[in-house]
């Protein structure tokens, strides 16, 4: 059996936990019923033992931080509203490593980068982590290549995950690589869950980043969203929201923090993302459908914001 770690701390995101502890739970159930040996043989460990409450406000039960066994094949740490705490606990971070010295994976969910960041493993690594904490964990640690768009990267024995449910995308890649493809999928189903989800998490990111309690555009952000083929110049949003020009720029800008254009440019650059990864649409269809005019024009857009063609994106991101 492969000796699974997953880390808990308090206030730690309960699905980052329980979302790969079940994936390597039902790849045990369903290699029990078919009369094989359980692969797995995870626990959760935490800095004492106990009860872990969690940012939902329910309570896991850990083992110690003493209780790990050398030898372990693949520690897993988790993000949340804890992690603050949790990376800036030197205690912690010094376990972190030092199992991540004998481990053959070690893998961080969610913002669960900002604790593997500290502790010194991510440096010169791809890395991703929820879309919302990208721009902040590649400030804090410059050393890091963060990118906004995959569902989880490996980079060597390093694996890290996009946000909360990515999780389960990730665990689901460890099952492959452990057990095959078959075995991979026999879990996805049985938890009814994609094997691989399409497209990445930029598909979550713009709209969802700007959607707040009483944001007087959010009307206006989901038709653009919907329309992005539409004239989305400035006199037609400013139309659109029943205001001058003047008066609109002045307002956006500051309930947003952006100007209007920025936005129309986030919005076509994801949904372009997504039909590349999804569909096997022509650039030149895309670039229409998405309301870049041109072919030209989104690949000068795509190479500013993402440093990719959009040929170079579909390569390595198409989930056909």
């Amino acid at each position: 059996m492969l000796p699974i770690l997953i880390l808990a701390f308090p206030d730690a995101q309960l699905l980052d936990i329980t979302g790969p502890l079940q994936v390597f739970a039902s790849a045990n159930e369903l290699a029990a019923e078919s009369g094989r040996a359980r692969p797995y043989a995870a626990r959760v460990v935490a800095a004492e033992p106990g009860a872990v409450i969690t940012s939902s406000g329910l309570a896991v039960v850990a083992d110690g931080l003493r209780s790990a066994a050398k030898g372990i094949d693949t520690l897993i740490v988790p993000g949340g509203r804890g992690v603050e705490a949790a990376s800036q606990d030197a205690r912690l971070t010094r376990w972190v490593r030092k199992q991540a010295s004998g481990a053959r994976r070690v893998v961080s969910v969610c913002s669960g980068a900002f604790v593997l960041a500290e502790a010194g493993l991510l440096d010169g690594r791809r890395v991703a982590t929820h879309w919302s904490r990208c721009e902040q964990l590649a400030k804090r640690y410059p050393a890091l290549q963060v990118e906004a768009d995959p569902i989880f990267i490996r980079d060597g024995a390093i694996w890290t995950s996009a946000g909360v449910t990515a999780g389960i995308d990730l665990a689901l890649a460890l099952v492959e690589e452990d057990l095959g493809r078959p075995a991979a999928l026999d879990v996805a189903r049985e938890l009814v869950v994609f094997m691989k989800r399409p497209g990445g998490q930029a598909q979550f990111s713009a709209l969802l980043s700007m959607q707040q309690a009483g944001d007087p555009f959010a009307e206006l952000h989901t038709w653009m969203a919907e329309h992005l083929g539409a004239d989305l110049s400035i006199p037609a949003l400013a139309r659109r929201a029943r205001m001058s020009e003047r008066s609109f720029m002045r307002h956006y800008r500051a309930e947003t923090g952006r100007t209007p254009a920025r936005t129309v440019e986030q919005f076509r650059v994801e949904a372009a993302q997504r039909l590349l990864g999804e569909t096997s649409w022509s650039i030149k269809r895309i670039a229409s459908r998405c309301g870049f005019g041109t072919e030209e024009t989104m690949r000068r857009t795509f190479i500013r914001l993402l440093r990719a063609t959009p040929q170079a994106y579909r390569e390595r991101f198409a989930s056909q």
